[in-house]
C-alpha cells in the first residue's frame, strides 16, 4: 500500500495560486498512490487567501477518476447571507472501502485564543496483501496547545477502542441491518498534521505504550533517532524562524513490520507543507492479524 498526506492549505501555493490540480499531479509525482489523504481542504470560503470559494472536495473528485473520496468538515457553518461553508479533511481511495466514521476531536475553552473545531476521519480499507487498513487522517488546533492536548489523548483513546472493538467484537450479524457484523481491525495508519513537532509532550501522549498497544512514528521504526525531515516552514518562515517536522504518519502494532519506505518532497512549493509518502508490504511469509470482516 502506498499512501500520501498532505497538508494542502485549501490547496493554495506560495504563489498565491489555488489549485486542486497541482495538488493532484504532486502527490501524483511522489508516488501512485492507493490511498491519499488531505488536510486542509475547503468549501465556499473565498476570503482565503487565493479564494477558496469553490467546492473542493467536487473537483478533486473529477481530478481522481477510480477513486472514492470521503470529506470530513471540521467546520460545518454558514455565513451572514446563509451560505454553507466547510473545511476538513478528506481520503481519497482506489481500494474497496468496507467502513467510514467522522470523528469530532475535543474542543475545550481556551479564552482568547485563535483556534477551530477539529476532527479525525476514518475510512476502512481493503488492501489485497496486508487485509483490513484502518486509516485515519487528522489536523490538530495549531494555536491552542490546551486544545491540542486534549485531541492528541482523544486520538490514542478512539485508536484504543477500535483495537477493543476487534479483540472484542460486537455479536456477528448478516441481517442487513445497522447491526450488520463489521470489519473490525487492529491494523491502523493514524497520519496527517499534528501541529507539534516529535519533542512535544502531545507527540509522547500520541505514541504512549499500553497494554493494549500503542502507535509508532514509521520515521523512527525505519530510521531511529535520526531528525525527522521537516515537513513546514521549508519556504514560507512566517509562522516561525526554522523548518520544522510536524506531519507524520504513525501505525499501529499489526503494521510496524511492515513499514517499508517513508519520504517527503522537499522541493514542492504548491502548498505551505511538503507531502510524505509511506509505503507498506507485507515480507515473504508473514500473515495478516485475523480479520473481523462482515460476512
Amino acid at each position: 500500500m502506498k499512501l500520501v498526506t498532505w497538508n494542502t492549505q485549501w490547496c493554495c501555493g506560495l504563489d498565491g495560486v489555488v489549485s486542486p490540480e497541482r495538488i493532484v499531479q504532486g502527490a501524483r509525482a511522489l508516488a501512485d498512490f492507493d490511498v491519499l489523504c488531505l488536510q486542509e481542504i475547503a468549501v465556499n470560503y473565498p476570503a482565503l487567501a487565493g479564494n477558496a470559494g469553490h467546492d473542493q472536495p467536487a473537483l478533486l473528485a473529477d481530478l481522481l477518476p477510480g477513486f472514492q473520496l470521503f470529506f470530513g468538515a471540521a467546520v460545518d457553518e454558514f455565513d451572514a447571507g446563509g451560505e454553507r461553508r466547510r473545511f476538513g479533511n478528506l481520503i481519497a481511495t482506489r481500494l474497496p472501502v468496507t467502513q467510514v466514521q467522522h470523528h469530532p476531536l475535543p474542543y475545550p475553552a481556551d479564552a482568547g485564543v485563535r483556534s477551530m473545531p477539529r476532527m479525525c476521519t476514518v475510512v476502512t480499507v481493503r488492501d489485497p496483501q496486508l487485509g483490513p487498513v484502518r486509516v485515519m487522517t487528522t489536523h490538530l488546533e495549531y494555536y491552542s496547545k490546551v486544545q491540542r492536548m486534549a485531541q492528541a489523548r482523544a486520538l490514542r483513546e478512539l485508536h484504543l477502542a477500535y483495537c477493543a472493538q476487534a479483540e472484542a467484537p460486537p455479536q456477528e450479524s448478516d441481517d442487513g441491518s445497522p447491526f450488520q457484523s463489521k470489519a473490525h481491525t487492529t491494523q491502523a495508519i493514524l497520519c496527517g498534521d499534528f501541529n507539534l513537532e516529535p519533542s512535544e509532550p502531545e507527540y509522547a501522549v500520541l505514541t504512549q505504550a499500553s497494554p493494549q498497544g500503542r502507535l509508532w512514528d514509521s520515521w523512527r521504526l525505519l530510521h531511529g533517532a535520526a531528525p525527522h525531515p521537516p515537513t513546514f516552514r521549508l519556504y514560507d518562515r512566517r509562522y516561525g524562524p526554522e523548518p520544522v517536522a510536524c506531519d507524520f504518519v504513525f501505525v499501529s502494532d499489526a503494521l510496524k513490520a511492515d513499514v517499508r519506505a517513508l519520504g517527503v518532497d522537499a522541493a514542492t512549493q504548491v502548498s505551505d507543507h511538503q507531502p510524505v509518502l509511506v509505503e507498506l508490504a507485507r515480507r515473504a511469509g508473514a500473515t495478516a492479524p485475523p480479520p473481523r470482516p462482515a460476512p
